[in-house]
């Protein structure tokens, strides 16, 4: 075996670019080239066997997607493979079939068997060029699938769609999260490039379906359906399902012909994102094998049982009790203001809220956001991922002390999460409003690895 660890493996994986300077990429139609990616994919014959594909975008909420629809098909009886990202404490919990996540001992295996086709790729890149982490992660997600007869697979890609490796399956439905102004060094300035960019993991021929989107961003769509032929459908609010009740474990929600579930989800954005879920998987359950007709009462009971088991780590979740602790990526004022909505009728006093926002966001109004709810703000950062950048202390403090009178700096999650548990005592409320690399930073404190969800 070539290699004896996860981290060896990974770093493998991460050569190509490394080597590249893609540190210096500008906009994703200009530096991306996902051809070495199809020429692997080529090489060794994916996808090889028939399933199908949906595959999911969007600024917001495209992991949930992707979690609950999983899990809906599941619920059918179907094998299913799915791919997220990014991860929060392995890289294996990028790739999972009925939930659970991949073994090291799988990772090590197909990377290793892997790594001749990659090799010969690579030595022939010509400077500046590289094979993507995501090509050589989705060839040992669908090399994995093919093995296990996975029968169905939900891929979320990254932050765009059009150069997204991840997008190279053959997809028959293209799944359209809310799309907003984001990432606009590699996606362009406005909503409508960004949209351009999401846009492209449409196929000819099959289906797309999106929630409710600007005007702007619903032409995009549109078009882009238009001109390759595919049918494009998006949610009404009557197609919503309606927030009956907060519950101590999520919510209860009116999903119309499913009756009332309880969702063990706390974010009202994941109605949403579980009424899209549920077309996606009715759309999918079409094309696949099954005694269970769409019409019938089992398939409603079905989609019932997978709603009230579905769960995806990181997402408005709850953490712990005594203190109560909630952990979101609300990183961004839409999101944190989805965040506080979702947790307010739950807030007990005093609420100390631990803050982590990259500097490449609106940190300001994120901090503003909070400051008005919290009798504490802790401001922190993360090391996880090199790439992404946090506010130095002192301007850190600078920017959430005109907006607030208890500010404290913590060097780590880990110090911000006992301090902020110390600050709430017993019955107080703690709200971490935090990157991706945080949130695993915090899983890895309080030792949650979810390797079933």
């Amino acid at each position: 075996m070539r290699f004896r660890t996860e981290a060896d493996a990974i770093t493998y994986v991460f050569q190509s670019i490394a080597r590249s300077g893609w540190q210096t990429r500008g906009l994703d139609e200009d530096t991306r080239d996902i051809a070495p990616t199809r020429q692997l994919l080529n090489r060794l014959g994916l996808p090889g066997k028939k399933r199908e594909y949906a595959v999911v975008t969007g600024s917001k909420g495209k992991g949930s997607v992707t979690a609950i629809t999983a899990k809906l098909l599941q619920s059918l009886g179907h094998t299913v493979g799915m791919v997220t990202s990014p991860h929060l404490t392995t890289y294996r919990q990028r790739f999972r079939i009925n939930g659970r996540m991949m073994s090291e001992a799988d990772l090590l295996r197909l990377v290793d068997q892997l790594s001749p086709e990659i090799d010969a790729i690579v030595s022939k890149l010509p400077e500046g060029k590289y094979l993507s982490p995501q090509g050589i992660f989705l060839a040992m997600a669908l090399t994995w699938f093919d093995e296990q007869d996975v029968t169905a697979a939900v891929i979320e890609v990254g932050r765009g769609g059009r150069f997204d490796d991840n997008a190279l399956v053959p997809n028959m439905l293209s799944l359209f999260t809310p799309i907003i102004l984001e990432h606009t060094r590699y996606l362009g300035a406005t909503v409508e490039r960004i949209a351009w960019h999401k846009a492209g993991i449409i196929k000819p021929h099959s289906y797309a379906y999106s929630v409710p989107q600007s005007p702007q961003v619903m032409a995009v769509l549109r078009e882009e359906a238009e001109a390759l032929e595919a049918t494009f459908e998006w949610l009404a609010p009557a197609d919503m399902g309606q927030l009956i009740a907060h519950t101590s474990n999520g919510l209860r929600v009116d999903f119309g012909r499913y009756g009332v579930v309880d969702l063990p989800m706390h974010g009202v954005y994941e109605i949403e994102n579980a009424s899209l879920a549920i077309w996606a998987a009715g759309n999918m359950h079409a094309r696949l094998e099954s005694d269970i007709r769409h019409a019938s009462d089992e398939y409603v009971t079905r989609i019932r049982t997978g709603l009230e088991r579905v769960f995806f780590p990181g997402r408005c979740q709850k953490l712990r009790e005594n203190p109560t602790v909630y952990i979101d990526g609300a990183i961004n004022t839409l999101s944190a203001q989805s965040f506080i909505k979702s947790v307010m009728p739950h807030l007990t006093s005093p609420v100390i809220t631990v803050l982590a926002v990259p500097t490449d966001r609106d940190v300001e109004g994120v901090y503003a956001l909070f400051a008005p709810i919290s009798d504490q703000l802790i401001l922190t950062q993360s090391a996880r991922n090199i790439t992404i950048k946090f506010p130095p202390e002192a301007q850190a403090r600078e920017i959430a002390s005109r907006l607030h009178e208890h500010v404290i700096w913590a060097d780590s999650i880990s110090q911000a999460i006992q301090i902020a548990e110390q600050s709430a005592g017993e019955y107080g409320t703690v709200l971490m409003a935090v990157a991706q690399p945080a949130i695993g930073d915090a899983m890895a404190h309080y030792g949650l690895d979810y390797e079933v969800i």
